[in-house]
């Protein structure tokens, strides 16, 4: 039974405005020009190749269902109350396979010792086997074998993979040589040699141990991908029809309409934003309680929280750009065409969709793509102090937040903390790599 959930409708129209406006820049040359010189740059296509992951992973896990129940001959059909992804049946052995607690990456043994009861009836403290890290082993000495094994097969299979996309690039090199094919290359590999191991130790082991309740990090790690998107994209869907309305608004009209919107966003900007984010987030979370009937599935209460977390971020996060857009837009509205249409009796509402919006379209994308990494990193220190997403919405945030008395324990409990930071630290950086790429390419003092 298909569930679809407010984020999954936003991200899907993200993706399908995006592939819109791709279409729009290659028949319009003063925007497939500077696209052309974004691409042109290595850094930007290697982190390219990693975004292209992470939005691979995050969409596959935008898309939910409610599996059936069985059911006898005649009854009507029943589902399960869990909502599920398409990317929860690619990783449904890493979600069903639960420990009792914490275990240590590709460990066959518990990191806490417990109470086992011996053959003979005598009882004594240590370290219990795992229900499904390293089961199939039957004598432990094997275990560095074994891991080596299906280490090596994941690269195995990795290595293939890489001299396939080394023979697409050289004939893609052919079409468009003016690409950085070496540096996809490059980061593809990397990819791979990372992710070919850790899903062929996966099949088998805790590749990156487990938490408190002994749920596999690799599989919280893959799905917080998707809050992260969505916190970075659907966030922007606020921010900027209020940043460019009102700050082309205040730069253009000026006077009284000038004073009142910078008066609005000086306002907003002295209001704590924690402070606010944190208000608006409680009471949302009051409606919640109080309407459940409302939300038919725990992940439907969780969707509605993070979709107002997105729109309590836009909502104190669009004065940056408008600020930028109102400055902007002051030195554009004294150029000579401008007061030249001015003269002609051209409408205010068609010299700003036609002279004003073009001409500062370059500062809305430069400060959306660069926008995206602060938002994402927003809602780690949002969740981190608990008042980001709901709790059962699996995030970087969360993880970092259940991870900090994991640290103050002994002996330490050390890698659901670098997983998110590994994770939310490629991602960031691959972000700010193509940000910086974008706006060399869209800066007019800059030519590559």
């Amino acid at each position: 039974m298909p569930v679809v959930l407010a984020t999954d409708v936003l991200v899907w129209l993200l993706v399908a405005a995006a592939a819109s406006y791709a279409f729009y820049c290659r028949r319009h040359a003063h925007l497939a020009v500077p696209w052309s010189r974004v691409f042109r740059s290595p850094a930007a296509m290697a982190s390219a190749v990693v975004l292209a992951a992470y939005i691979v992973l995050g969409l596959l896990d935008s898309l939910h269902f409610r599996p059936a129940l069985e059911r006898k001959a005649g009854a009507p059909a029943a589902y399960a109350s869990e909502v599920l992804s398409v990317l929860d049946l690619g990783l449904a052995k890493l979600r069903g396979r639960g420990e009792k607690t914490y275990s240590a990456p590709l460990a066959i043994r518990s990191y806490a010792k417990e109470q086992i009861e011996l053959p003979g009836g005598k009882q004594m403290r240590d370290f219990p086997r795992l229900r499904f890290g390293g089961a199939h082993l039957k004598n432990e000495s094997d275990w560095a074998a074994d891991v080596a094994k299906r280490a090596g097969a994941g690269l195995a299979v990795s290595v293939v993979l890489f001299l396939l996309f080394l023979v697409l690039a050289r004939k893609l090199k052919s079409i468009q040589p003016a690409i950085p094919w070496h540096a996809c290359s490059a980061a593809l590999g990397v990819l791979l040699l990372l992710g070919g191991p850790a899903v062929a130790l996966s099949t088998g082991y805790h590749v990156l141990g487990t938490d408190k309740v002994g749920q596999d990090v690799f599989y919280l790690a893959l799905k917080s991908i998707r809050t992260s998107l969505v916190i970075g994209t659907v966030t922007t869907l606020v921010l900027l029809p209020m940043g460019i309305a009102l700050g082309t608004a205040a730069g253009y009209f000026r006077g009284w309409i000038d004073d009142v919107i910078q008066y609005l966003y000086t306002t907003l900007n002295s209001i704590p934003g924690v402070l606010l984010i944190a208000a608006a987030v409680l009471m949302m979370q009051v409606y919640i309680d109080l309407h459940p009937e409302t939300f038919p599935t725990a992940v439907q209460r969780a969707d509605l929280r993070l979709l107002f977390l997105c729109a309590i971020l836009g909502l104190t996060s669009w004065t940056g750009l408008a600020r930028l857009l109102r400055g902007e837009t002051l030195k554009l509205s004294q150029l000579e065409y401008i007061q030249a249409a001015h003269a002609f009796g051209v409408r205010d509402a068609r010299i700003l969709s036609r002279h004003i919006l073009p001409n500062v379209s370059h500062i809305v994308i430069i400060a959306m793509v660069m926008d995206f990494s602060g938002l994402v990193l927003a809602e780690a220190v949002l969740s981190y102090v608990g008042v980001g997403v709901d709790p059962s919405t699996n995030s970087f945030g969360t993880m970092i937040n259940a991870a900090r008395l994991e640290m103050s324990r002994e002996p330490v409990v050390w890698w659901a903390l670098a997983t998110a930071f590994g994770f939310m630290f490629a991602l960031v950086l691959a972000a700010n790599l193509f940000a910086d790429a974008v706006r060399d390419g869209f800066d007019p003092r800059v030519r590559v």
